[in-house]
């Protein structure tokens, strides 16, 4: 038997086939939130939820963007919609509202324009969390500077948050780059993996270093114990290292060194400076103890005299092009300042 429906009964018919998939929720991309994959976007929107969910939901169409059938892959754009046919109840059960927590602020600006923002971290500080626990880290106190500018509010930006582009271990001070926009963080990203982004260090070490070179060799790390290995021989487990360096002064005891970070490897100056026999001042991991107890009495001296003082910007092309040739410095430590003003005079004075 066949039933003729009219064109009223037809839309209703639509309207309920479009209900049975949820309630629809409409989003537009904005342009901090595009030149990103759809399912990485999904997973920063969907903070709680696995990547199981997300592609099920695409899979069933519950998901679509710009009302068609979506993969995941696409490269979002400004204007972009996104269709979530989802009810209010999954939608909660899969987020959580980000909150910006106060966080007294203990860096210093060294540059900053409406993309990136460069900074002076203390030594003392985290750069980001390690545990849950953990609060007040550079991470914590530069999202709430720029809540306090109104270059973050948070429930505006449910699936991008600004980010720290390099780490620095806790007792090391010195630059760090933040991108406020999430093309900045990933052409920041980009310029670090390329080396298209020099970074320069300075750093007292034990003995006496007279002439340039570079450190050429391959570490691991030890997760349980959070040190690195090094070898001389490529194996396994083991990754390349490269570190260039340039003594500044020296006296009987200590050299003054400026170093070029070829790669980034965790604690890589620190692990090559004992490789090498001149192991950082105050440096409790890879240091020398009797000397460590000699410059705390001498200097006062409680963390490795390891600054990260200089980055000079090498995109020619492309989005941060307007940086080309900059360098950006941040000034030593107080403390550090004054180990090397005393040690080395004018010769040691930044």
């Amino acid at each position: 038997m066949h039933i003729w429906l009219g064109s009223t009964a037809k839309n209703e018919l639509g309207r309920i086939s479009q209900r049975s998939l949820g309630e629809l929720k409409e989003i537009k991309i904005t342009k901090n939130e595009e030149n990103q994959r759809l399912d990485k976007y999904l997973l920063k929107y969907f903070n709680k939820a696995p990547k199981s969910f997300v592609y099920k939901m695409l899979r069933k169409k519950r998901i679509k963007l710009n009302k068609g059938k979506a993969e995941g892959s696409e490269m979002l754009l400004e204007g972009d919609t996104l269709q979530l046919y989802l009810s209010e109840e999954t939608m909660a059960g899969f987020m959580e509202e980000k909150t910006v927590p106060v966080a007294e602020r203990h860096f210093g600006i060294v540059y900053e324009d409406d993309d990136i923002l460069v900074v002076n971290k203390p030594a003392g500080l985290l750069t980001h969390p390690e545990k849950a626990e953990d609060r007040d880290t550079l991470t914590d106190q530069i999202l709430y500077y720029l809540y306090e500018k109104g270059q973050y509010t948070p429930s505006a930006e449910s699936a991008f948050t600004p980010a720290v582009c390099n780490r620095l271990d806790r007792n090391t001070s010195g630059i760090v780059v933040a991108g406020k926009t999430l093309r900045a963080v990933q052409a920041v990203n980009e310029a670090i993996r390329s080396r298209r982004m020099d970074k320069y260090y300075v750093t007292l070490v034990k003995g006496v270093v007279e002439e340039a070179g570079e450190i050429d060799l391959y570490l691991s790390k030890d997760e349980e114990h959070n040190q690195v290995r090094t070898s001389h021989q490529e194996k396994a487990g083991y990754r390349r290292a490269l570190t260039k360096y340039r003594p500044i002064a020296h006296t009987k005891d200590y050299t003054l060194l400026e170093l070029q970070l070829i790669t980034g490897k965790t604690h890589q100056i620190r692990a090559h400076m004992q490789a090498m026999g001149h192991p950082v001042l105050g440096d409790r991991k890879y240091g020398d103890a009797e000397t460590n107890r000699k410059v705390r009495g001498e200097f006062a001296i409680s963390n490795q005299c390891l600054h990260a003082r200089k980055i000079v910007w090498k995109e020619k092309e492309g989005f941060l092009s307007y940086l080309y040739g900059k360098q950006m410095t941040a000034p030593l430590p107080k403390n550090m300042q004054a180990v090397c003003d005393s040690l080395f005079g004018e010769e040691g004075h930044f």
